[in-house]
Formats: C-alpha cells, sequence, structure tokens
C-alpha cells in the first residue's frame, strides 16, 4: 500500500504542549500491520512520556490503549487479516527469550514492535509510545500486537485494556491470583485501583477495601464493588483500619497502586502473615525505600511487582471483552468522558486533578 498522510497527537520536547501534526505512515514491514484507531485512551503514561519521565527519545507520537481496524497486512503477517477488530498491546512476545522458553511469556524480554517507524513529513523519526503510537488515525505496530477480540465490542471500552485497565485486573487475577473467600486491600482508587477492585469482585474475593485520599475517588470505588472504603486523609494508622476490617490479621493480598515508599510499606503490614503484596504503581528512580530486613522473613509471603498484569493479550483479552458483554465485567464505568485529538492537554489537566478515571480519544 502507498505511504499515508495523517493527523497524531505528539511531544516535540520536555516541557512543550502537545500538538497535533502530520504522521506519516509507511509501508507495512513483513510481520507490520497497519490500524485505523477508532479510540485510544488517556493514559498517566503518555503524560509521563510528554514530561521526560520515560526517556529523551523525542519526539514522541503519544497514545497507546487503544482499539481500532485491521487496515493493511505485510506480506508475512499470519496472525490478523484485514477487517479485524483489534486491541493494541505493548507485550507482543517474541517466543524465544529465556523467559517465554520457561514458559513465562507474561515476562517476555523482547516483545515485538514495527519494523520501521512513523514520522514527520520532514522524514524525523517519531517514537511511539509503548511501541504503539495511537492517537492518531491510523498507526503501524507489529502483528503480535494485534489482539483480535469481538467485533461488535464498543472501541472505547474494548482499548482500555490496552494498558491501565489491564495492569490492575491482571494486578488482581494474574499476579496475585485472588481466589473466592479472598480479602483484598486497594491502595490508590485511580483507574488502576479501580481496575484491581473491579478484578478482585471477579475473582470473588469477600472483602474489598479501597483506601485513598480523595473522597470522590472513594465512592467511585464503592460503585465498582468495593465493601468497604479508608479514607487515608482522615487516619494516621491505615495498617490498624485494614487489620479491623479483617479479623484483625491483615489482608490476604494487597495492591500498591500508587508506588511510593510511604504506600508500599502501608501495604507490607498491611496484609496478613505470609499474604502477598502486588506493586502495579510505577515509582519514580530517585525512591528509595529503607525498612527492618527481619520483618520481610519474619512474615513470610510473596511480594511481587505486577508488569502490564502479568497478561498474556492473547488468552486475556477476548475472555474480558466477553465478561464486559455478558454484562459480568464494568468495564464501561472507566470511560469518564469521550473527547477529539485537539483535547489532550485538557485531558492531562483532568487526569492530574483525579477529576476522571479516563479520558478516551474517540476517531
Amino acid at each position: 500500500m502507498p505511504v499515508q498522510h495523517v493527523k497524531g497527537v505528539i511531544a516535540r520536547a520536555k516541557g512543550a504542549a502537545t500538538e497535533i501534526a502530520t504522521i506519516v505512515v509507511p509501508d507495512p514491514g513483513a510481520h507490520d500491520v497497519v490500524v485505523k484507531i477508532e479510540a485510544c485512551g488517556v493514559c498517566h503514561t503518555d503524560l509521563a512520556y510528554r514530561d521526560g519521565g520515560i526517556n529523551d527519545e523525542y519526539p514522541f507520537l503519544l497514545g497507546h490503549e487503544a482499539a481500532g481496524i485491521v487496515e493493511a497486512v505485510g506480506t508475512s503477517v499470519t496472525h490478523v487479516d484485514v477487517g479485524d477488530f483489534v486491541v493494541l498491546n505493548w507485550r507482543a512476545v517474541c517466543g524465544q527469550c529465556r523467559a517465554c522458553k520457561r514458559g513465562r511469556p507474561w515476562y517476555c524480554f523482547d516483545t515485538y514492535n514495527a519494523s520501521v517507524p512513523l514520522t514527520l513529513e520532514d522524514g524525523t523519526a517519531l517514537t511511539p509510545a509503548l511501541g504503539i503510537g495511537a492517537f492518531t488515525e491510523k498507526t503501524l505496530v507489529h502483528e503480535g500486537q494485534c489482539t483480535k477480540v469481538a467485533p461488535d465490542a464498543e472501541p472505547a471500552v474494548a482499548g482500555l485494556l490496552g494498558c491501565g485497565v489491564m495492569a490492575g485486573l491482571g494486578a488482581v487475577l494474574n499476579t496475585a491470583a485472588v481466589g473466592r473467600g479472598d480479602s483484598v486491600a486497594v491502595i490508590g482508587c485511580g483507574g488502576v485501583g479501580d481496575a484491581a477492585i473491579v478484578g478482585a469482585r471477579l475473582a470473588g474475593a469477600r472483602t474489598i477495601i479501597a483506601v485513598d485520599r480523595d473522597a470522590r475517588k472513594l465512592q467511585w470505588a464503592r460503585e465498582l464493588g468495593a465493601t468497604h472504603t479508608i479514607d487515608a486523609s482522615a487516619t494516621d494508622d491505615i495498617v490498624g483500619a485494614v487489620q479491623d476490617l479483617t479479623g484483625g490479621f491483615g489482608a490476604d493480598a494487597v495492591i500498591d497502586a500508587v508506588g511510593r515508599p510511604e504506600t508500599y510499606m502501608t501495604a507490607f503490614y498491611a496484609r496478613d502473615l505470609a499474604g502477598t503484596v502486588v506493586l502495579v504503581g510505577v515509582p519514580t528512580p530517585e525512591m528509595q525505600l529503607e525498612m527492618p530486613l527481619v520483618d520481610f522473613f519474619s512474615r513470610g509471603g510473596s511480594l511481587k511487582s505486577s508488569w502490564y498484569g502479568d497478561c498474556l493479550p492473547e488468552r486475556d483479552f477476548p475472555v474480558l471483552i466477553d465478561l464486559f458483554q455478558q454484562g459480568r465485567l464494568p468495564l464501561d464505568k472507566f470511560v469518564s468522558e469521550r473527547i477529539g485529538l485537539g483535547d489532550i492537554e485538557s485531558a492531562f489537566e483532568k487526569m492530574k486533578k483525579g477529576d476522571v478515571l479516563r479520558s478516551v480519544v474517540v476517531l
């Protein structure tokens, strides 16, 4: 197919506002796929790219929580066909690295991306957010980054599995392996934390405790399945509050959806003996943690980090979409507003203020 020119949102330099630019979509390589984007969620990671929190490989083509239609495929593509409705993912497993060969592909250390970059009109190569770049009318990805799901699923909802919602769901369902009757505490009730609450409900957890400082976020958590809430702005003893709600023992699993030293310490001590802590919130490089080593030994259990909810897109996305369509998984509740490509900066401000779970660009 010929080279195409489309509109997309880029971050040109650190500290600069995003802008709409003309993006050149090249001919797909042998295993590449051109996807016509129908919807893409606005994620904290996009803001981190804009502000230089990921790396300095500007200019960035932002956006990665996306769903769309396969428009063209490379000569060796077998995974999807033209016309398929797909959710994009940033974990296209290679099948060959040491993690994949050990039967742990959700840890894949050599995931695939498109073989050629998208560019600006002057030929400047763009760095796509998480290897996707989907705040654009069309993008180019590796075929393994496309997961085919039910074609009648709403794009604005389906695309959310591309990052934050999957991270929260997977932290509970995959990483913590929460089971029926378990108790779960979730620290931080934004999009990822609320997805963890939904996951805990889906898994059959008996007690689901939401912890946050924002009354509005605690209300969202209750609506999505939290059985109890703790206002962290009203108590200095969150650990004690969690224990009070779990028979004095602490939760079987505690999900840290914030990723700060103080929230991690709270998660560590708020779990039951031999309980599980899952870190899914992303710390910044300068953060340090100092705790007595003997506590790690004496309390036992598991301390885990969750990368993308330890998901396998091919395994998880279709099932989760089916659960949504059956009315058993309220993914639609995470769509706070539908916006256009020109509204990204406004969406970032709403995100920073905690006004939304997800703004979704609809094209």
